[in-house]
């Protein structure tokens, strides 16, 4: 149960502090973080996190991350479900916590609420297909990157550096498209709070990341054997 409660805990600060950039932070000029600063917020999170809780649970912190795992071989089909619920779970409390925060500023209005969208919910207008391959592309890259940062052949401590700078790497990308999902569970967190069409587009943000996480899984798996 420790793992999976480390992944529950992971996964609400990768939310809380990703999406809460974007909420609360993004929403003031003033403050100057903008598009790069959401980037770099959501790279820190799992880079905090991967040094916190990468011991405990691997610091997964997204189900496509556990299932591309699952596909490369590096993860337990037994600890599979158990990780998602965990995850999805983190990701909706986060959503709650950011929701009460966010609503307490006078004039509140939920618009977005950092969900992800295509077409008309797109950041830039972007159709469903774009969207689609946009999620898959990086999320293979993203699986190839974590599979080969933290192969036994890599340089022991730094992953969680590497994994950390290609998750923002990935957003400076694909913000404008999507708001970036690559996370079913980080998606799922806030989509439930917003309803109506963050929930009836919520399917893209969970295909999507899964196929391109057994893309990249089998792709490594394909150029890193010793055979």
């Amino acid at each position: 149960m420790k793992p999976t409660i480390a992944e529950f805990f992971g996964t609400f600060w990768l939310v809380l502090g990703g999406c809460g950039s974007a909420v609360l932070a993004a929403a003031f000029p003033e403050v100057g973080i903008g598009l790069h600063g959401v980037s770099l917020a959501f790279g820190l999170t799992v880079l905090t996190m991967a040094y916190a809780i990468g011991h405990i649970s691997g610091c997964h912190l997204n189900p496509a991350v556990s299932i591309g795992l699952w596909v490369g071989g590096r993860f337990d089909t037994g600890r599979l479900v158990p990780y998602i619920v965990a995850q999805v779970a983190g990701a909706v409390a986060a959503g709650g916590v950011l929701y009460l925060i966010a609503s307490g500023k006078p004039g509140f209005e939920l618009g977005g609420f950092a969900s992800n969208g295509y077409g008309a919910h797109s950041p830039g207008q972007y159709t469903l297909m774009a969207a689609l391959v946009c999620e898959v592309v990086l999320t293979a890259f993203f699986l190839f990157v974590i599979m080969g940062a933290t192969d036994s052949r890599a340089p022991a401590g730094f992953a969680p550096i590497a994994i950390g700078l290609c998750l923002t790497l990935i957003h400076l990308i694909s913000i404008p498209v999507t708001n970036t999902s690559v996370n079913p569970a980080r998606s799922t967190g806030v989509a439930v709070f917003v309803g109506g069409w963050a929930i009836e587009q919520l399917w893209l943000f969970w295909v999507a990341p899964i196929v391109g996480a057994i893309i990249g899984a089998l792709a490594y798996r394909s150029v890193a054997s010793q055979d």
